[in-house]
């Protein structure tokens, strides 16, 4: 091939495209540079595309071409990333979705919090430097019960922190049954070892006794650990040790007890349909030495890990060197605190903590927001949008096996091309398909804008597909 026939000798220059009227006006919306660097990457995507081609006339794109390329490319690197969704699944505490969605009060506080400065690490009492914890430990031990309380990124940091201070190349005795893997495949043994702590399994799966216990505590044991199975259940020939009957074997034998809690819940009794889940005011009750749980879960408040118990074991905690790399910001400290004030006032959590909320609504009200949803749908599309039962699962981790009655939209058209639709549309609305149908369940979508943005979706995305045939 000639160089006069090197079709890559057919593109326009970025200064001629720069000065086309669409360039133009392009620029003057991101910039001329972040322009020229959009139409550089472009051109170099097109000659590489060429090369080795001689068809010039039919494979050159125009100015217009490139032009529209580049402001797809600007528009694309000027959305975010990480953006809302409207969850129609039907599991509440939805982990790849974000778990608990903060309630109105902390979203309040964090605009407040995060548009200027705060007294992050500031005690205005004494005008000096504070502990950041301060703003939540008050409310959490007053809530639990306990003497002292830190906060941490999330549960696994607490328990390497805990692990870490407390039993540092020691042994950490826990029952073969509570062995749990969380989400990610991170596993509660891993965490122990990357820790520098020794695990000491005691125990079969289905079995464990207090003598197990007993046994196992020996001169290198620094913590026994119990781990609420928040994620699975093991039924049949089955025997556990309880959290009481641990501490008084601990405290026999001079042996801290640690309870991993999980998932946290405050008001545990206060949903129905769903069964007791043990608080964390229980396991200080029960005389646990600390207590870890999540904030994000059954709090309904930010991503964080809550230790709390004796206040000479959390100063420890304090002064370890891993509390720096595992220590939460302003942000999550704001919506915490909110979120943790709520509870002051149970039924006020009850009402205005949207995960809670969402645990709380019987199935005919979430029949009656379907119902009422499927008449804002277009007429003429209204027959592809059939209410029907389901059953929802709480998520994140908790109370499994467990489902509450619910209810939401079957659709009549293709199920993965309305599914992908529905994923790209302006906000996402995020559904699952079973049987080959695309469900929406409305226990997840908040009454109100959620519902009916979804419905605004469902619109749309329908009015683009062709029905299915109607199953009985």
């Amino acid at each position: 091939m000639t160089r006069m026939g090197d079709p890559r000798r057919g593109l326009p220059s970025v200064d001629q495209l720069l000065s086309n009227p669409t360039g133009v006006a392009l620029s003057s919306r991101w910039g001329r540079e972040s322009v020229a660097r959009a139409l550089r990457e472009v051109l170099e995507k097109k000659r590489s595309d060429l090369a080795g081609s001689t068809a010039l006339a039919a494979v050159v794109p125009d100015s217009d071409s490139l032009l529209r390329s580049a402001g797809e490319l600007l528009e694309r690197r000027s959305s975010n990333g990480l953006r809302p969704v409207l969850n129609g699944t039907g599991v509440v505490l939805h982990t790849n979705l974000g778990r608990a969605p903060l309630p109105p009060a902390a979203l309040a506080n964090l605009a407040e919090v995060g548009r200027g400065y705060a007294n992050l690490e500031y005690d205005l009492r004494i005008g000096e430097r504070g502990g950041r914890d301060q703003h939540c430990v008050e409310r959490i031990c007053r809530l639990t019960g306990s003497d002292d309380a830190l906060i941490v990124n999330n549960t696994a940091a607490a328990i390497a922190l805990v692990v870490s201070e407390l039993a540092n190349r020691r042994h950490v005795v826990v029952s073969r049954g509570e062995l749990v893997e969380i989400g990610g495949a991170f596993r509660l043994p891993g965490i122990v070892s990357a820790s520098s702590g020794v695990l000491v399994e005691v125990g079969t799966t289905n079995r464990t006794r207090p003598s197990d216990y007993r046994d196992a505590i020996g001169p290198e044991t620094a913590l026994l650990m119990k781990v609420h199975r928040s994620n699975f259940r093991i039924q049949g020939f089955t025997e556990e040790v309880s959290l009481e009957e641990v501490v008084a074997i601990g405290r026999a034998a001079g042996v801290p007890v640690v309870h991993d809690l999980g998932s946290g819940f405050l008001l545990s009794g206060r949903i129905p349909g769903l069964p007791p889940e043990p608080a964390p005011r229980d396991s200080v009750t029960a005389g646990a030495d600390l207590t870890l749980w999540s904030g994000d879960k059954l709090l309904g408040g930010p991503q964080s890990g809550v230790i709390h118990g004796r206040h000479d074991l959390v100063q420890r905690l304090r002064q370890n060197p891993l509390r720096r790399a595992f220590r939460v910001g302003k942000m999550t400290l704001s919506a915490l605190e909110s979120t943790l004030s709520l509870y002051e006032d149970p039924e006020l959590a009850l009402q205005t903590i949207p995960a809670l909320a969402r645990l709380r609504e019987s199935a005919a009200e979430v029949t009656q927001r379907a119902e009422r949803m499927r008449d804002r749908v277009d007429d003429h599309l209204r027959s592809r949008v059939h209410v029907v039962s389901m059953q929802s699962l709480v998520g994140g981790g908790t109370f499994p096996g467990a489902v509450l009655e619910s209810a939401g939209w079957s659709l009549d058209a293709p199920a993965e091309r309305l599914d992908a639709l529905c994923r790209g549309a302006e906000t996402p609305l995020i559904g699952r398909i079973e049987k080959d149908r695309f469900l929406i369940d409305f226990r997840t979508l908040a009454p109100g804008d959620g519902d009916e943005r979804a419905a605004a979706v469902i619109s749309r995305a329908l009015a683009e597909l062709p029905a299915v045939e109607a199953r009985g």
